[in-house]
Parts: structure tokens; sequence; C-alpha cells
């Protein structure tokens, strides 16, 4: 009995011992599950604040600079940029009001702008690649606001408005405009924005200013340009503008006003059409340049959107409508018959009685020179003129020399600084060649054969159309030599003032009078149909090897106390009283047109 006494004891011992135990696994276990959650939420805890150290203290300022930018903005505000104006106050480049969309880069990755990019790109019409590039080009981060199109569709404007992207903005601006398209471009030029490179050097042009490229836009853009301003606003998460903090407004460019008269060059430019050549009208007095048409043309609204790399070759092919013809030089033909009359009384070898026996023709050096006709007899400088004599003027030009002669153009106009005021800063002046100049240039000696050529304008020598207009001027006003300038402000200052050719009256009265017979019964009789006033005028034509030659022709009207000069080349247009007279003749009815109806050019 008592040993199964024991043996029950035990067992109960162990049922109880086992379940002690089990009792105490069962206590330990939500312990252990405690101390790990503890222990879990403590390094959570402590990763949190460490996390908040770093974005407090040590990344402390570059966030705060961050959220800044996310809610303060600097918005430029573009000037608007000067008028260019003619004589009258007639608007020749203006400006019209444009919607423009903006990005911010700082917005989003470059991965979220390439994906933005190909949703704008079918709305404005502008490959995602030309949307991004210039992003790219302020850089990722930069939280200064980039301009990627100027000209929004109202299709467009109205997507925009209505979706509301992040980073994206429409603004109103200010954009160029030509009201009178090609009219005049090679003097206005065109505007685009500032290329990386004009950034580089005018460290204080805000990126996407818009600045002058060529003529007048280039040469006058501080004037024209203004200064821009900001505005400090604060925006909400949808870009949305709560409050303004800041403004800076802008200051507009200055007006430019111009000599041109805009019916004068519109009339040059008509008549000259299509056909290569220039025109150029000059108050015959003061040198302003009422009229400088040069063909063919471009419009230089095109470069007002960006222009496609095709539409830029296109320009850049065929007749160059981007050079000034008026500013390049021709050989100048018999009306360079001018210079050599004034050189030959201004030498004091000639006086303005003279008279030279002319012939079929005359040969030098074993060469033949012609005639037009059988020869005109003996006659002198008036109608020398008229007729357009060559063998006249061969014979004089081996009296005088060349270096005379070159010295005599030099002082019309002709190769000398007609370039100074003009307010343009492409163009070239002409050339009259010396014994000198050939030496250096040719490495070959002067012949009396290139003194023959020299005196009838053929040969090297070489004068533009302003130049040509310059010295029929000299003659006009009775021997000062104008300077020719296209800024109205220039006029009565200074360095406008026109200068003396040293010429006496006789021989300017003799070489005038012998102008207007060129009109009354000479090579240029078409001008005296008694649809204008009678005016002077000299035909040339200047030989082009290979090609048709080049028509010129140079006047001053009215004849008494003249106020206008006017010079025209038409590329291959033959003779001079074909193809450029009636050029002169279209400008000469406009200008007196104006006189009669109280519209005169002043």
């Amino acid at each position: 009995m008592e040993t199964n006494y024991s043996w029950g004891r035990n067992r109960d011992n162990r049922q109880t011992e086992i379940s002690w135990r089990a009792n105490q696994k069962r206590e330990i276990r939500p312990l252990y599950r405690a101390v790990f959650l503890m222990l879990l939420t403590t390094l959570a805890m402590g990763v949190h604040s460490f996390r908040l150290v770093q974005l407090q203290v040590v990344d402390g300022q570059k966030n705060r600079d961050r959220a800044d930018q996310n809610r303060i903005r600097m918005i430029p505000i573009p000037s608007n940029r000067g008028y260019i104006l003619d004589r009258n106050d007639k608007q020749l480049a203006a400006n019209r009001l444009t919607q423009a969309l903006y990005v911010w880069p700082n917005e989003h990755t470059p991965q979220e702008w390439e994906k933005i990019a190909k949703i704008l790109s079918p709305i404005i019409n502008i490959t995602p690649e030309r949307i991004l590039a210039p992003i790219e080009k302020a850089g990722y981060q930069s939280a200064a606001s980039v301009r990627i199109s100027q000209f929004l569709t109202p299709q467009a404007f109205i997507w925009l408005g209505e979706k509301s992207l992040p980073g994206v903005e429409v603004r109103s601006e200010s954009n160029r405009y030509y009201p009178e398209g090609n009219l005049a471009s090679q003097i206005l030029g065109y505007i685009g924005e500032a290329t990386a490179e004009d950034l580089k050097k005018h460290p204080q042009w805000p990126m996407g200013m818009v600045v002058g490229q060529l003529g007048i836009e280039a040469q006058a853009n501080q004037k024209l340009s203004g200064v821009w301003g900001s505005r400090l606003i604060e925006v909400n998460s949808m870009n949305q503008e709560l409050r303004e903090l800041g403004d800076n407004e802008s200051k507009g460019g200055e007006n430019v006003r111009l000599t041109l008269d805009l019916d004068l060059q519109k009339t040059a430019e008509a008549a000259l059409g299509d056909r290569r050549g220039a025109a150029v009208a000059l108050n015959a007095k003061t040198g302003e340049i009422l009229a400088m048409a040069s063909s063919p043309r471009f419009d230089p609204n095109i470069f007002t959107k960006p222009i496609s790399q095709k539409q830029w070759e296109e320009l850049q092919n065929g007749d160059d409508p981007f050079l000034n013809r008026a500013l390049q030089g021709y050989p100048p033909g018999s009306t360079f018959k001018i210079v050599s009359s004034a050189a030959a009384m201004g030498s004091g070898k000639f006086s303005p009685d003279s008279v030279i026996g002319t012939y079929p023709s005359i040969t030098v050096g074993g060469i033949t020179f012609n005639e037009h006709s059988g020869g005109y007899g003996v006659i002198g400088f008036r109608d020398a003129l008229a007729f357009s004599s060559n063998t006249f003027y061969y014979q004089l030009g081996m009296a005088v020399g060349p270096e005379a002669i070159a010295e005599w153009g030099k002082r019309l106009g002709i190769e000398n600084n007609s370039l100074k005021l003009l307010g343009l800063p492409e163009g070239s002046e002409g050339f009259i060649p010396t014994p000198e100049d050939k030496e250096k240039t040719y490495g070959e000696p002067w012949y009396l054969g290139d003194t023959v050529t020299m005196s009838i304008g053929q040969g090297t020598v070489l004068a533009t159309p302003l130049e040509l207009a310059v010295m029929v001027a000299a003659i006009a006003n009775g021997g000062y030599r104008v300077k020719p300038h296209l800024l109205a402000d220039l006029t009565q200052t200074p360095a406008a003032k026109p200068e003396p050719t040293g010429l006496k009256p006789e021989a300017i009265q003799v070489i005038k009078d012998g102008l207007i017979s060129v009109v009354e019964y000479g090579t240029g009789q078409g001008m005296n149909d008694g649809s204008i006033p009678l005016t002077g005028g000299k035909t040339g034509t200047s030989e082009v090897s290979g090609q048709t030659d080049h028509s010129l022709y140079v006047a001053f009207g009215p004849a008494e106390n003249p106020e206008i000069a006017i010079a025209v080349v038409v590329e291959n247009g033959g003779y001079g009283a074909k193809s450029a007279a009636p050029i002169a003749k279209a400008m000469f009815q406009t200008y007196f047109s104006k006189s009669k109806s109280g519209g005169k050019v002043q």
C-alpha cells in the first residue's frame, strides 16, 4: 500500500511540475513579444529621429530653400521692345500681344519632363526634343522659369488652361511684329532669343531675352531692348498664385525713328520687283536716306517664331535675301563719268569750256576701244555726258591720270566712309584702283589701257548704289559730300554735316547741266515725258563677263533746286535706260506726288 501510494504521489508531483512549466512558458512568450516590440519601436524611433535630425539640422537649409522654391517664385517680366518708325512715325517694327508657354525645370525629374514633353508636343506643335532643349540648357534643378513657346494657338491656350499641368504656365507677352512684311528687311533686320554665346558676353541678359540679330534691330538693340522686371509671388501646389510678395517693374525700350519714308520705300521695292538689285534715295542736302531697297528680300516675321533648319537652309540658298545690295560694290559703268568730269576740271587740266574730238574708236597699246556710234564730233562736257561719249572720256582719262580720278572719286563719296554714320553693322564700300593698288594686289604694272577703262567706270572700279547716290547728290547740292544716315536723330548733328568737295561752282554747274541734258535730249529722254518735273540723270551699263550687263541710273530732282538724289542698279538688267531708269522714275513720281498733295517728304 505504501509503495502504491508513493508511486501515485510521484505521478502527481510530475504532473504538477509539467503544469507549472507549461504555465511558465505561457507567461514568458508574451514577455518576449513585448521586449521584441519595444526594441523594434525603439529602433524605428531612432531611425525616424535620425532622419529628422538629417532633414532639419544637416540638410535643413537646403530643404527650406527647396520648399521656398516650390512655394515662392520669381517671375521675370520681359520689357516691351521699342518700335522702329519711319520719318513720319509710321510703324516699321512694332509689337503685338501673344500667349507664351513657360515651364519650371525643378518641378519634375528629367524622366517626368520627357513624359510631359510628349504630351505637350502635339498641342503646341513643337517636337519633344525642342521642348526639352531649353530645359536641359537651364538645368533640371533650375528654379527659374524657361520659355518653351512664344506663340500659342487659341486651341493650345484653352487646352493648357483646362489641364493646369504642374510646372507649366501660360503668360501674356508682347512680341515683335513687322506690319509691312518683307519691306526694308535688310535695314530693319530681325530678332531672336539670345544664344548661349550672347548670354556669356552679356551676363546681365536674362535667359529668353529677345535681341536684335541683324540690321537696325541689332545696331540699336540696347536702346530698343529696355530693362526686364520681375514679380515675386507665392503659389500653391497647383501653380496658382496666392499673393504677390514684391514687384520690380520692367522698363520698355525706346523707339527708334529712321529717316526712311514708308511710301517711297514701298515704291522702290515694288518697282524693283523680284529682280536682283538695289535702289537708294537721299535727301540731296542732308544725306538722310529716304529709301533703300534691296532685292530679293526676306520676311523678318518668320524669325519671331522658332525657325526650322529647313527654313534656314532655304533662306541661305539662292540669291541671298539677307544681302543688302545697296551696300555692295558694282562696276559703275558710265555713271562714273561724273567722277571723271570732276577730276578733269578739279585737277586743273581741263576747264568747264574745254572740248575734245570724238571718234568711232581709239587705239591704245594695240587695243581698240570703241565708241557707241560713229562719234559725236568735237564736244564739251555737257554733250559728252548727254550722249555718254566713251572716246571723250578715254582721252580725258589718259590726260588726267588714275591718281587724280581716284582722288576725286573719294571726294565725291566713293570709298570714303559712307558707312560711318549709316547705323547698320553690315555692308561694304566701293573701290577705285590706283597703280599702287594694282601692284600690291596683282603684282602687275599699271597700263595706259587700265586708265582708259577706269575713266568710264569699267575694269576693277566698284561703287555701291549708296555711294552713287552720294556722288550725284554732291553735284545736285552745289558741291557738298553728304554723309548718309538712317537714324533721324543724327540729321542735325555736327557729325552729319556735309563736307565741301572742293570742286569749283563753275565745274559743278557744267556737270549739272550735262546731267539735265541727259534727260532733255540724251540717253535718258524716257524720264522727260511730262509725268514728273524735269530732273537730271546719268545712265550706265556695266559689263559682266559671260552675263547680261548690269543696268544703272543716277539722278537728282527737280532740275532747279534739287531735293532728292537717286541711284538704281539692276543686276543683268541691260542698258541703264531700259531697266534702272524706270525705277528711278517711279520713285520720282511718288516723291513729287506727295509734294503736290501736301505730304512732302520733309
